[in-house]
C-alpha cells in the first residue's frame, strides 16, 4: 500500500519498493552495460529490462534513474566533460536521491496501472489515459534543459492503445528523454516496441545472492533458505510473494498429497482445495494453482534429467519424485499432464466454476495420471 492507502501495483506486499531499495543483488552485468553504453555515448532513449518477475528489474530501473538525473549534463563548457562514472550508485543525500525517496522528482514519471476512483482497485492494464498524462510531464520538464525519465512498470500490462502511444514516443523521443521499460513477458509486448529499445537480460538469482537478497528484503523471516530458492527459482519478489501467502507450507501439503497417489487423500486434498477457495483469498487460490504447476514441473524435469532435485522444496520432495517420474517416459507423460491441467485451470477459472471443485477435479486428474 501507497501512504495514501491505495494499492501500488509495482510493490510486493510485505517488501521494499523497487525505489527505496538500496542495493541491487546479483545483476552486476546489466548495471556494467548500461554503464559502458553511458560512457561511450551510445546512451539508447529505450531500455527494455527482461527476466522473471522479482529479480530487480524494477529496482535496477530507479537506480538508472536517478543515475540519468543526478549527471550533470555536458554542455561544452570551458571545464570539459566530467570522468566518465564507474558505478550506477547514488548519493542518499543528493537532491535527486532525496526527491526521488519523496516522489516528488519533476524528472521521472513513473507510468503503471492506476487506481480505479470508484472501486479503489487497481485497474487490470495500464490505459492510454495514463500515457497521455506524458504529454504534460515533457512539456512541463522541458523548462529546465535537463533530463527526462519514464519507468513502464510493467510494460507487459499496456493496453493495445497505451502500447501504441509508447511506440510513438519510442519513435519520436523527446529530447533528453530516456523510456525504461520492464517486462516480464517480453513476448506479449509489439515487436516494433522491442525492436526499438535496447535490451538489458536481468538473470535468476544463484543460490549465494539470492540468500543476500532475502535477507535484506526480510530480514525477520526464519524459512528454510533452500527450500525458497528451489521454490522460487531465484526471484526475491516470488520469494516474498511465498512467505506472504504461506507458499512453503501450501507446497508441503502437496507433496504429501502426491506422495499417497495415485491414491489421493480426499480429506486432504479437500482441506486444501477449501482454505485457497474462501471468499477473499483469491491471492492463495493463485498461489496454490502455481504450486499445482511447479509440482508438475519438477516431476517433470527431475525424471527427464534421472535425478532428483536437490535442495528440496519439500520434505520428502526427493522420495515422491523418485517414485512417481522415475524415467524419461513418465517425465514425458508428466510434462503433458502439466499441459492438460494448465488449460483445465484457466478454462475453470474463465467461466467462473466453483474453485473447492476446481481445485478437487484437477487433484483427482493428477491422481488418476499417476497410475
Amino acid at each position: 500500500m501507497s501512504d495514501d492507502g491505495l494499492p501500488e501495483p509495482d510493490r510486493v506486499l510485505g517488501a521494499i519498493h523497487p525505489r527505496d531499495t538500496a542495493q541491487l543483488i546479483g545483476q552486476t552485468a546489466s548495471e556494467a552495460g548500461f554503464l559502458d553504453a553511458y560512457n561511450t555515448g551510445r546512451l539508447h532513449h529505450g531500455w527494455l529490462m527482461i527476466g522473471p518477475r522479482g529479480v530487480g528489474k524494477a529496482t535496477l530501473a530507479y537506480r538508472i534513474a536517478r543515475f540519468l538525473l543526478s549527471q550533470p549534463i555536458d554542455d561544452g563548457g570551458m571545464f570539459g566533460a566530467p570522468p566518465p562514472p564507474t558505478t550506477l550508485d547514488t548519493d542518499p543525500e543528493h537532491p535527486v536521491a532525496r526527491r526521488m525517496a519523496a516522489g516528488a522528482e519533476p524528472g521521472l514519471f513513473v507510468l503503471r496501472r492506476p487506481v480505479d476512483e470508484k472501486t479503489k482497485r487497481l485497474k487490470s492494464q495500464i490505459t492510454v489515459e495514463e500515457v497521455r498524462k506524458l504529454k504534460n510531464f515533457f512539456a512541463m520538464s522541458s523548462a529546465d534543459g535537463g533530463r527526462r525519465v519514464v519507468i513502464v512498470d510493467a510494460a507487459d500490462e499496456m493496453n493495445v492503445n497505451a502500447a501504441n502511444a509508447i511506440l510513438k514516443l519510442l519513435e519520436e523521443p523527446p529530447e533528453r528523454a530516456t523510456l525504461l521499460l520492464v517486462s516480464h513477458q517480453p513476448s506479449r509486448l509489439l515487436p516494433t516496441i522491442r525492436s526499438r529499445c535496447r535490451e538489458l537480460r536481468l538473470s535468476p538469482l544463484g543460490h549465494d545472492d539470492m540468500t543476500t537478497a532475502l535477507r535484506l528484503a526480510m530480514p525477520e523471516t526464519d524459512l528454510d533458505q533452500d527450500a525458497l530458492a528451489a521454490l522460487t527459482s531465484g526471484s526475491v519478489g516470488e520469494a516474498i510473494r511465498m512467505i506472504n501467502l504461506s507458499g512453503p507450507a501450501i507446497y508441503s501439503e502437496l507433496v504429501g498429497l502426491f506422495a499417497g497417489m495415485p491414491r489421493m487423500d480426499r480429506s486432504r486434498a479437500l482441506r486444501l482445495a477449501d482454505a485457497a477457495a474462501q471468499r477473499g483469498a483469491e491471492d492463495k487460490l493463485d498461489m496454490l494453482v502455481d504450486l499445482i504447476a511447479l509440482a508438475l514441473a519438477r516431476l517433470a524435469r527431475a525424471g527427464s534429467l534421472g535425478v532428483t532435485p536437490t535442495p528440496e522444496a519439500a520434505q520428502g520432495e526427493a522420495e515422491m519424485i523418485a517414485r512417481l517420474s522415475p524415467n524419461p517416459h513418465q517425465a514425458r507423460r508428466w510434462a503433458e499432464v502439466a499441459q492438460e491441467v494448465d488449460a483445465k485451470l484457466r478454462h475453470g477459472r474463465a467461466v467462473n466454476l466453483d474453485p473447492s471443485a476446481l481445485i478437487l477435479d484437477t487433484l483427482r486428474y493428477i491422481s488418476q495420471a499417476a497410475v
